[in-house]
């Protein structure tokens, strides 16, 4: 069975999605050449001799022009509306100063992406906050910094907030998050509008907690914020989460108060295997079929969907090993690196990048990584070709969630990360050393100085 004109569909434990032809054919930042695969016209095996193994590779020109696309999709409708980049999703400079170039503002959920947010260009007007769990420390920095719009995920949390900002003197611009208890039909752990989950403020409270943040010091209420999950692939979510947006903007103002800012949230999806979420131009339809007539301010938060497919993790062939009953490839790339799959059992193309090995038989594969975790795993029974040792092979689709989430679990230092433009390759992330990896390591006084290992 060849990968070039087959879809496998033989469930045995993992799903094996489409062939190698289907995965390249969606993703036009890929192509292969006579010297292998290559991201717009860089060879991954330049990139895999002159970096080494695992390496994040990023297209800027996919970034850009999905980025283009979603923008186009926003400007067509006629609404006032503004993309602002959720670094979650990747929060590398290069990739975000690529998106800041291009007029995008930011969501963080952090001080520590705001900070990176801001080092890329982003204006602090341009910056909303959100997250369940701000410290004081954080918000501090914000509204010293000026950030144009906090997201408060509850009565408790605007407390806080209005005793900082009358401390400091200043006003900060608030919109409420609302769970709206929506079901976004993704998976569990980043479903984030049920009643259940810890995020936003129940729909019910909303118009009261409004008018009471109108009342308070140092907080000027000026919209509300929904976000319902992520890697959503249907309308239907979004058109319910925006109803119940809408319905409480009118309630809102007539109770009195005013709203001028509605931010919308992200969780687009996109297609790892043989999903079909809606284009920008559907997405970019429901929002001003629910929203167009509030004369709102809009904003969206989409960060997988613009960074997802721009990038793979390029791995190498550590040895391929065949147990009792299944074969294995283990790669030099782990769980560690790549989370998804063993946290979400997530799927993701696996493309060689020899022109061979597209051409030959293929067999039942266990993916697998060094990690000593028997859920280091990043496919099972994946129809792959012979890949022997040495053999580079790219995780597609790794853009999104994929180096932000790594860590240095087996005391595995970070990979290195590489941006593509055209013809030419830029690390825009060094490999992270033994030495950096450990460097704030310290002793306790009463271990005494490090002693010299043992000769023997």
């Amino acid at each position: 069975m060849s990968p070039l004109d087959t879809i496998a569909r033989e469930k045995q434990g993992d799903r094996s999605g489409p062939g190698f032809r289907s995965l390249l054919a969606q993703r036009p930042h890929l192509t292969l050449t006579a010297v292998g695969l290559a991201v717009e016209a860089v060879p991954l095996i330049r990139i895999a001799v002159g970096h080494g193994t695992p390496t994040w590779v990023y297209s800027a020109g996919a970034i850009s022009h999905r980025y283009r696309m979603m923008a186009t999709a926003l400007s067509a409708t006629g609404l006032d509306v503004r993309i602002h980049y959720a670094l979650k999703a990747n929060d590398a400079l290069a990739v975000v100063t690529l998106l800041a170039r291009q007029g995008a503002g930011a969501d963080v959920v952090s001080d520590g992406e705001r900070r990176i947010a801001r080092q890329a260009g982003i204006a602090a007007k341009d910056i909303m906050f959100s997250g369940v769990g701000k410290t004081e420390a954080e918000l501090r920095a914000a509204l010293a910094d000026g950030t144009g719009q906090i997201n408060v995920e509850s009565g408790e949390e605007l407390a806080m907030l209005s005793g900082i900002a009358r401390s400091m003197g200043v006003t900060a611009r608030v919109a409420l998050r609302v769970n709206p208890d929506v079901d976004a039909g993704t998976h569990e752990k980043i479903t984030t509008g049920l009643a259940e989950n810890k995020f936003g403020i129940p729909a019910a409270d909303a118009v009261a907690l409004y008018s009471h943040a109108a009342a308070l010091p140092g907080i000027s209420p000026v919209g509300l914020a929904v976000h319902i999950g992520s890697q959503i692939t249907s309308l239907a979510p979004y058109r319910a989460a925006y109803g119940v947006l809408a319905e409480l903007v009118q309630a809102i103002r007539a109770a009195g108060h005013t709203v001028t800012a509605l931010d919308c949230g992200g969780g687009l999806g996109i297609s790892y295997e043989d999903e079909e979420p809606p284009t920008p131009q559907a997405f970019a339809s429901v929002l001003k079929e629910t929203l167009g007539g509030l004369d709102v301010k809009l904003a969206i938060e989409p960060g997988r969907w613009i960074v997802g497919p721009a990038g793979l993790l390029l791995t190498r062939v550590v040895m391929q090993k065949q147990g009792e009953q299944r074969r294995f490839v283990i790669l030099d790339a782990a769980m560690n690196d790549l989370l998804r799959p063993s946290l979400y059992g997530a799927w993701h193309g696996i493309l060689p990048i020899t022109p061979a090995r597209w051409r030959a038989a293929l067999s039942p594969a266990d993916v697998v990584g060094p990690v000593c975790e028997s859920g280091d795993t990043f496919a099972t029974a994946r129809p792959l070709p012979d890949l022997p040792a040495g053999e580079v092979v790219a995780l597609l689709d790794t853009g999104a969630y994929g180096a932000v989430m790594s860590s240095t679990y087996n005391a595995r230092p970070l990979a290195a990360q590489v941006m593509v433009s055209g013809t030419v390759d830029a690390v825009i992330r060094q490999r992270q050393s033994f030495e950096a990896m450990r460097a704030s390591d310290v002793l306790p006084p009463w271990l005494g100085p490090l002693l010299p290992p043992p000769r023997h």
